[in-house]
């Protein structure tokens, strides 16, 4: 470790027992009483400037700093360049009361922290303390950071990954740290609060930014902390983004890490539009920075895809086909694919190229949604532009969840309205009481007799009461139909000719379809 990473301030340092001893008064440099102490020097030598290497707190009685005041401004002059921290001078054989004014006023103008010593103290004693406090600091680091180390090490063989190890960097420095690639894209990042830090990481991308504590990685880019939340504790900063840089880039070796983080920084962001935790001015420059060319576009497309039950491992499938999906679709126009944090659904905005339109679209996607999981399922919202994505992200990932026709091979988002209200309620009491009141009486029929009779009433309503097509799709002929609908009407004690009721059932079968009621 640096041991200029744990150094004590020329502050802390009077506040120390040894120093204390010797009554010190601070008369010239107190603007920089924050410069950090890397050693202490004590000599009575003419020319000991020449023997510091900077970042000492000189000890001495002033014997060797001439009588002239043109000595007194060579000695300030000369410790300045070199870059001492401080001067401390023990008043006594050399000095009675009080400094010379000539040392004093090149002190203050150099910024040179000048202390008076005004009773006698054992420089060893203070030398002993000062440097015993470093290497207490300097251990403290240590623990710290192994402590730190050690939890990142947990989180990887816990299956935490990359992005649980930054989650606990940001925690630990309370402050976002972000992964670039080594092209400058944004790969993933973390937040210690929960808002958006993107724009400040932009902002300090373009103009560079002396705050930040930054890490190569091998095999990306760097590790980036920013003191966007708080100010960072330098020190123990730069040594916990090297640990975590050098787990990350352990990480990293495996097969298609960087892809899967791409899906993951692009699925947050998604997720959030989707939910409203982002406006979409800093959604959309936040997905410029991961690369995305389409933040001035106003014709994007969202889709949403759900996995199959076969699909093993849901999210995680989708994760390591990101990057095939954004492959393919960058022949056509510019993309964002990612995975939900939250459900593991597949979440897309495309760039409606010129002349293209949304349902030929669909179905290129669609296309290779099914090569990947030929049961997905597939919703497409509206073209939109960026103030409309986060709804209709949403109206997709719903209709998605509300679908039940897995043989489509895209649904329309935009004609759903009915599925995912009623998916959306289906745990409601007032819904449940509804289906059980409208249907109750035909499912206790059918629970009790081999011939079903609500299939009979699935088609019917399905066909808006037509009894030539509903006959057609259940294979009977006109007498058996009509035979069938006087047992529901006698059953159900309803007129089903009468279309309010008919439409009443049908909306009781769609909520049953999406999970309400009583199973019988």
């Amino acid at each position: 470790m640096d041991a200029s990473a744990a150094r004590i301030t020329v502050a802390a340092a009077l506040e120390l027992p040894a120093l204390r001893r010797g009554l010190p008064e601070v008369v010239a440099g107190a603007e920089a009483l924050d410069r950090p102490i890397r050693w202490v020097h004590a000599g009575e030598v003419r020319n000991i400037a020449s023997l510091l290497r900077g970042g000492e707190l000189l000890l001495t009685t002033g014997m060797a700093i001439g009588p002239t005041a043109s000595d007194q401004r060579t000695f300030v002059a000369e410790l300045a360049a070199r870059e001492v921290a401080a001067l401390a001078i023990e008043l006594g054989n050399t000095y009675n009361n009080r400094l010379p004014a000539a040392l004093v006023a090149a002190a203050e103008r150099h910024g040179l922290p000048l202390i008076e010593l005004h009773a006698a103290v054992p420089f060893v004693a203070v030398t002993e303390a000062i440097h015993t406090e470093i290497v207490n600091r300097q251990y403290d680091l240590l623990r710290r950071a192994e402590g730190l180390q050690e939890r990142f090490t947990q989180l990887m063989l816990q299956g935490g990954g990359i992005p649980g190890v930054l989650a606990l960097l940001a925690e630990a420095l309370a402050n976002p740290v972000f992964l670039e690639a080594a092209d400058g894209r944004l790969l993933y990042h973390a937040s210690a609060t929960g808002e958006d830090p993107v724009g400040a990481w932009a902002q300090a991308a373009k103009g560079g930014s002396a705050l930040a504590v930054a890490a190569p990685v091998p095999g990306a880019g760097q590790l980036v902390a920013l003191p966007v939340d708080a100010p960072l504790d330098g020190a123990f900063a730069r040594l916990a983004v090297e640990r975590a840089a050098g787990i990350v880039a352990l990480a990293l070796l495996r097969t298609r890490q960087e892809d899967e983080l791409l899906a993951r920084g692009r699925g947050d962001l998604l997720a959030d539009l989707a939910a409203g935790r982002i406006a979409p001015e800093p959604a959309a420059a936040r997905a410029a920075a991961m690369g995305f060319a389409g933040r001035a576009a106003d014709a994007l497309l969202p889709i949403v895809a759900r996995g199959s039950a076969a699909m093993a491992g849901g999210g995680a499938a989708w994760l390591a086909a990101v990057r095939d999906f954004e492959r393919e679709l960058s022949g056509y126009a510019p993309s964002l694919v990612g995975v939900d944090p939250g459900d593991g659904a597949l979440l897309m905005v495309l760039v409606l190229r010129d002349g293209e339109g949304r349902e030929a679209a669909a179905e290129r996607v669609a296309r290779h949604v099914h090569g990947v999981d030929p049961g997905a399922v597939v919703a497409v919202a509206g073209a939109t532009g960026w103030d409309g994505v986060g709804r209709a992200l949403r109206d997709a990932a719903e209709s998605a969840a509300a679908a039940t026709d897995t043989t489509r091979p895209w649904h329309d988002a935009t004609r759903m309205a009915l599925d995912r209200l009623l998916w959306r309620w289906r745990d409601q009491p007032d819904l449940t009481a509804y289906v059980d009141r409208m249907l109750g009486a035909v499912l206790a029929h059918d629970a009790k007799r081999k011939h079903q009779l609500l299939p009979t009433l699935e088609a019917l309503c399905l066909h808006g009461g037509r009894k030539a097509e509903t006959s057609r799709a259940l294979h009977l002929n006109r007498q058996a139909l009509y035979d069938r609908i006087t047992r529901l009407e006698q059953v159900l004690d309803a007129d089903l000719s009468d279309a309010r009721t008919l439409l009443a059932l049908h909306v009781a079968l769609e909520a049953r379809r999406h999970g309400a009621g009583h199973p019988n």
